[in-house]
């Protein structure tokens, strides 16, 4: 099932839609504020959605990292992560947020599922970066203590 969601989500990534969503990226990433208002809306919705899948399950953990990665990217925290990866990411966390999509989120289940295989997709694509991530993550609590890196991570 999972690899039918990636297989959907590329054919998403490929369309006009999502490719106006990666534009409205790049503005974004300029500004701290919207960034921030987008990242808190998306985590938000990931956290409202619930499913018993463990595909979602997975998913929604990995685009929660990724959500982790782009506001220590904003505080200057975290580097290591391709302009590409941040732009498409930020495009995903858009298209997620966003109700009127290529399948509007009001319409039950099917309104989810490309939100869904969209994010399966980059998922797939880009785990090398999140996988870094994660691995910077663990470092910086070894190093530094739970306490202390909580304190950083609402800066």
């Amino acid at each position: 099932m999972i690899q039918d969601l990636i297989q959907k989500g590329l054919r998403l990534s490929q369309h006009a839609i999502f490719r106006r969503f990666v534009t409205k990226a790049g503005g974004f990433l300029g500004k701290p504020a919207k960034l921030a208002m987008l990242l808190t809306t998306a985590y938000d919705k990931l956290l409202d959605t619930s499913s018993s899948e463990s595909g979602f399950a997975q998913v929604k953990d990995i685009m929660q990292t990724f959500i982790r990665l782009v506001k220590a990217y904003t505080n200057g925290n975290y580097r290591a992560v391709s302009n590409k990866s941040l732009l498409v990411g930020v495009g995903v966390l858009l298209y997620l947020v966003t109700p009127l999509d290529l399948i509007p989120d009001f319409i039950p289940v099917l309104g989810l599922l490309d939100d869904i295989s969209l994010m399966a997709w980059f998922v797939d694509a880009f785990h090398k970066e999140i996988t870094n991530f994660r691995a910077w993550e663990q470092g910086k609590t070894e190093s530094l203590g739970v306490d202390e890196v909580k304190r950083l991570e609402s800066l």
